[in-house]
C-alpha cells in the first residue's frame, strides 16, 4: 500500500533534500531554526515512553529477549516465553488521559510513544501483523496507540512517534531485507496517516545505513503524507536533529540536538529501579536547554498501566519548579555561558536567565559579558544583587532564596542577547588521554570533566598503563581532588600530578593504589595550568566517570 507512493517520491526530492540540509554556522550566536522545527525548538522539554509486555517481567525491554539462554545472555527470557508475554499483558488500569495530563502538568510539551520497539510488538492495530495488542490472543485488546494520540491532542501537547527499524521477531529482518522494509514502511505508513497530526517520527536503527532502511524513498514518502513531519538521525540519513542517548549533549547552538535519558536505570518498568532525584532530573533539563539541546526525559510504565508512584514524584517535582521558572526553559536557546556541573544559561531576546547548580556561599562568580546588565530578578521572588567588571559577573542571592535543584536569576541586558558568541566558563577543560575504548568519543576523555556521574572515560579492555590530563584555560590554584572510578577495584596503583603555568614536568601531588568510586585527597595548594591522573597499573581497562578538582586556598 505505501509502495504507491513511489510516483510522488521523485516529486518531492528536492524538498526532502531541503529538510536534510544542516543550517549553516553562524560566526555569533545561535544559528537560525527551521520553520518546521520552530515548535520543537521553542518546547525544549518532551516525554519518552517505553512500555510494553515485558513490564510484566521488569526486565530491560527487547534486549532480554534471548533466543540462545546459555550464549552471550545467560540470563535473557527464552524467545519462545518473551514472545508469548503479551498474551498475559493486560493493563486494565492504563489511563492515557491521566499520563498526558501528568506529562503536560510536568511542562512537556511533546510525547513520545514507543509503538513498535525492538522486539517488533506494535502497541497499535496494524494490519501487516498479529503480533499486536489488538490481537485475538491479547487480553487487553485495544489500541494503545490511538489512546495516547487521542489523549495528547486533546491535551493540545505534540504526539509523537517511536519505532523501532531493527525487529528481532520478524522473520525477514536481514535475511530478506527488501520485504522488511516493505513491511516496515507499510507500518510507519499506518502510524502516520490512522492517528491523527503526527508532528515528529523517532526512529531507532542508529547502527544502519541508508541504503539498508531504503530512507530515501522511505523519507520521502513521509514527507509527501506530511511535509513539515520532524525526523530524528537513526534512519540512515541525517535527519533533522542529533540523539545523544543516555548522557547530555555538548553545546551545540548550531545543529540542533536533544537528549534522550531514562528517570531510573532501565528504559522499561523494573520494580526497585535506582532513580535519580528530582534535582537531577531539573540539573539535567537546565543542562541540556543551556546547550542549545531538548530534553526527552523516559519513564516506564508498570504492566498495569499506571506510573511508579517514585516517577509520578518526580514530575511532580518538576511541575513545582517549572511554574516557577518556565520563562527560562520554553523558547529560549542555549548561552551565552556553556553549561557546567555548576550553572547554566539560557537566553531569549535580551534577556540572559543564569541556571546557578551550585552557590559559593551566597554568590557565584562567572566570566564577563560582552553587555551590559541593566537589571536583574530572582524568577520567584526574593533579593539579588549583581556586580559587573570588565573581567567577571558576580551574582548575590541569600541563602533561603537559593533553589535546591536550580536557582533562575533573569538578567536584562542592553541589546540583544542572542547575538553573543559563547562563553566558556573557567571550569571548562580541554582533556586528552593516551587511550580511549574503541575510539568512540562517548567515552572520550572530556566524559571524565563534564561534571556528569552517568558518564566516563573508558579505555579498552586489557589496559593495564594509562593517563588522562586536562589542560585548564587559566591558571587554577588548587588544593585536592575528587576521583571515581566507574568500575571500582580496576586501578591497583596511579599517580595524581600537575604542571604549573609555564613548567614542562609532571609534578606528583598525590599516589596510591586504589581509586574506587569516590577518591578523595588533599594537599598544599598548588596554582596548575595542567592536572594528570596517571595510571600505573590496573587489572583490566580503566574508566572514570568524574575528576573534580577543588579550590585552594
Amino acid at each position: 500500500m505505501f509502495r504507491s507512493y513511489a510516483i510522488l517520491a521523485q516529486a518531492v526530492a528536492i524538498m526532502v533534500a531541503a529538510f536534510l540540509i544542516v543550517p549553516n554556522a553562524n560566526a555569533q550566536g545561535p544559528a537560525a531554526v527551521d520553520a518546521h522545527m520552530q515548535w520543537w525548538k521553542d518546547a525544549r522539554f518532551g516525554m519518552f515512553i517505553h512500555w510494553g509486555p515485558i513490564s510484566i517481567k521488569g526486565t530491560e525491554i527487547s534486549w532480554s529477549r534471548n533466543p540462545n539462554p546459555g550464549g552471550a545472555n545467560p540470563n535473557g527470557i527464552p524467545a519462545a516465553e518473551y514472545d508469548s508475554l503479551y498474551r498475559q499483558f493486560d493493563p486494565v488500569k492504563f489511563d492515557a488521559n491521566a499520563i498526558v495530563a501528568l506529562a503536560k502538568a510536568a511542562g512537556m510539551k511533546y510525547v513520545v510513544f514507543t509503538c513498535k520497539h525492538h522486539d517488533g510488538f506494535c502497541e497499535f492495530d496494524s494490519q501487516y501483523t498479529d503480533y499486536k495488542i489488538t490481537s485475538p490472543q491479547s487480553p487487553y485488546g485495544k489500541d494503545i496507540v490511538r489512546q495516547l494520540a487521542d489523549a495528547t491532542h486533546a491535551a493540545g501537547l505534540h504526539w509523537c512517534v517511536y519505532y523501532s527499524q531493527p525487529d528481532i521477531h520478524n522473520p525477514d529482518y536481514k535475511v530478506n531485507q527488501p520485504a522488511y522494509d516493505t513491511y516496515f514502511h507499510n507500518q510507519v505508513h499506518e502510524l502516520l496517516t490512522n492517528y491523527g497530526k503526527v508532528d515528529l517520527i523517532w526512529f531507532d536503527g542508529l547502527g544502519g545505513s541508508a541504503s539498508f532502511w531504503d530512507a530515501q524513498n522511505l523519507f520521502a514518502q513521509m514527507r509527501a503524507v506530511n511535509p513539515n513531519l520532524i525526523i530524528n538521525n537513526r534512519c540512515g540519513l541525517p535527519g533533522d536533529y542529533r540523539t545523544p542517548e543516555q548522557k547530555i549533549g555538548a553545546y551545540d547552538d548550531q545543529n540542533p540536538w536533544e537528549t534522550c535519558m531514562t528517570i531510573g536505570d532501565q528504559w522499561a518498568y523494573r520494580p526497585n529501579d535506582r532513580y535519580k532525584t528530582s534535582q537531577q532530573c531539573i540539573q539535567t533539563l537546565a543542562r541540556c536547554v543551556g546547550g542549545d539541546g531538548n530534553l526527552l526525559l523516559n519513564i516506564g510504565l508498570r504492566p498495569d498501566g499506571t506510573v511508579d508512584p517514585t516517577q509520578a514524584d518526580r514530575l511532580h517535582a518538576i511541575a513545582d519548579w517549572m511554574k516557577v521558572s518556565s520563562a527560562a526553559i520554553y523558547g529560549t536557546r542555549g548561552g551565552p555561558y556553556k553549561p557546567t556541573s555548576d550553572f547554566a544559561s539560557t537566553r531569549k531576546d535580551n534577556k540572559v536567565y543564569l541556571h546557578v547548580f551550585k552557590w559559593d556561599g551566597d554568590k557565584v562568580v562567572l566570566p564577563a559579558l560582552p553587555k551590559q546588565i541593566t537589571s536583574s530578578r530572582l524568577l520567584g521572588g526574593g533579593s539579588v544583587r549583581v556586580s559587573q567588571t570588565s573581567d567577571a559577573v558576580t551574582v548575590t542571592v541569600p541563602a533561603k532564596s537559593h533553589d535546591t535543584a536550580d536557582t533562575v536569576v533573569e538578567l536584562t541586558v542592553d541589546g540583544s542577547a542572542m547575538d553573543m558568541s559563547p562563553i566558556a566558563s573557567a571550569a571548562e577543560y580541554t582533556a586528552t588521554a593516551s587511550n580511549t575504548y574503541e575510539n568512540n568519543s562517548e567515552y572520550g576523555p572530556d566524559m571524565a570533566f563534564d561534571g556528569d556521574e552517568s558518564t566516563r572515560w573508558a579505555t579498552d579492555s586489557g589496559t593495564k598503563q594509562c593517563w588522562i590530563s586536562a589542560e585548564l584555560p587559566v591558571p587554577k590554584l588548587i588544593n585536592g581532588v575528587d576521583i571515581g572510578e566507574a568500575y571500582a577495584g580496576r586501578v591497583q596503583k596511579f599517580q595524581f600530578q600537575y604542571k604549573p603555568a609555564g613548567g614542562a614536568d609532571w609534578v606528583t601531588l598525590v599516589e596510591g593504589t586504589q581509586i574506587g568510586a569516590n577518591y578523595k585527597a588533599t594537599f598544599n595548594a598548588v596554582t596548575a595550568k595542567s592536572i594528570r591522573l596517571n595510571i600505573l597499573d590496573a587489572t583490566d581497562g580503566p574508566t572514570i566517570s568524574e575528576i573534580k578538582l577543588l579550590a585552594g586556598k
